[in-house]
């Protein structure tokens, strides 16, 4: 856990085009330009989990078991992941590893702090598992190992209002999405019944993406999960009343005709404002259909008018950017680039042709995103 010696690291600032006075906003009236500024991590594992705590800490997880740590806006990384062998709790899920096992590939982590964390990472039976730690990565403890060969689960997600409530999203397992859900942080985990939680059946072929962390969502103590891989179209399942019961799924209008395509990144602003983005990771300069919008939350889905430049595989709001004119902004981020939008997803802009899989934005305008090759930046508008 030595920490990895990187150059200074400058923060990017957004400029803006100004606007008139008294002027109505429109999608192309503030144009903010903003830049990734590159945090050189010393390494060329892919992080596709992302968790910003402040605008100088955030945790990132990805490939090889490697997780890394920040508390300085990136000028500095240690690396604070767990090796296969790390203890197990006392859940009769999590069984005994040994270190001639894989290495573990991380798709999401969640953060509180500097020292609390949980990390999950994915694959075939018991590779998809759950670690916790409460002491910046010093030590991680084993929460849960899945002992079922038909699950597979892809991303996490805790309430900001009940930080103690989480769940966990699985592809379906017997016709039906699978959800583990913690009451304690992330101490321990169940998995929820599909029956007692009234979740609909999963068509035949759909399944989650562990693309960038952001499959499951919480907003206002309502969840969304979302999928893709079965035609015609992703779709979005929603729960009203704090992950209780599943009753609601809606199409959206980004096309899943095949294993490669669907929704990828479901993201709420609050309990009405969300935002879809995906398209095709096979294709992925493909710009039709990676992107729709809803108001009503999540009852009805509408497509982009001008979508992002290709498959995007994550999304984030950006809270705070001139509200006085009604700016609604997101950042959505793929392997061809990064757009923003200023009307709540109806129209995206490009600003950048870097690769990345997952992005966040925190409060003071500021975001983090993280993928392939090392590559973690930090842009602020």
């Amino acid at each position: 856990m030595a920490p990895v010696s990187i150059s200074l690291v400058l923060t990017a600032a957004a400029s803006l085009v100004p606007l008139a006075a008294g002027s109505p906003i429109a999608a192309g009236d503030l144009l903010p330009k903003p830049v990734w500024t590159l945090t050189p991590t010393q390494t060329t594992q892919r992080f596709r989990g992302l968790a910003p705590v402040s605008a100088s800490t955030a945790w990132v997880a990805g490939t090889n078991g490697t997780i890394l740590r920040t508390e300085d806006g990136g000028a500095t990384w240690i690396s604070v992941g767990p090796s296969p062998s790390s203890s197990s709790s006392s859940s009769s899920s999590s069984p005994n590893t040994t270190s001639e096992e894989a290495p573990l590939e991380f798709r999401d982590v969640a953060a509180w702090s500097p020292t609390h964390a949980v990390a999950l990472s994915i694959g075939e039976g018991t590779a998809s598992r759950i670690y916790s730690t409460t002491d910046g990565g010093a030590s991680w403890t084993l929460r849960f190992a899945n002992a079922d060969p038909a699950a597979f689960y892809d991303c996490l997600a805790f309430s900001e209002t009940e930080p103690k409530h989480g769940m966990v999203m699985s592809d379906p397992v017997d016709g039906h999405f699978r959800l583990l859900e913690t009451r304690d942080q992330g101490l321990s985990w169940q998995v929820v019944s599909s029956a007692e939680s009234k979740m609909p059946a999963a068509r035949e072929g759909e399944s989650g993406f562990a693309a960038s962390g952001t499959c499951l969502e919480t907003k206002a103590g309502r969840w969304y999960l979302s999928g893709g891989g079965a035609a015609p179209f992703g779709r979005v399942f929603a729960s009203a009343d704090d992950g209780l019961t599943w009753d609601s799924v809606t199409e959206t209008p980004i096309p899943a005709t095949n294993a490669s395509q669907g929704v990828f990144s479901v993201r709420f602003r609050d309990a009405a404002h969300g935002i879809v983005v995906g398209g095709d990771f096979q294709d992925p300069t493909r710009s039709t259909g990676t992107a729709g919008w809803s108001d009503d939350g999540g009852v009805t889905w509408s497509p982009s008018s001008e979508f992002p430049r290709g498959y995007r595989s994550g999304a984030a709001w950006v809270s705070g950017l001139c509200p006085s004119k009604g700016v609604v902004a997101a950042v959505a981020v793929g392997p061809t680039g990064s757009d923003f939008t200023l009307d709540g997803g109806k129209t995206w802009h490009g600003f950048d042709d870097g690769s990345f899989d997952a992005v966040e934005c925190i409060g003071g305008r500021v975001c983090w995103a993280s993928g392939e090759k090392g590559r973690v930046a930090r842009l602020v508008f």
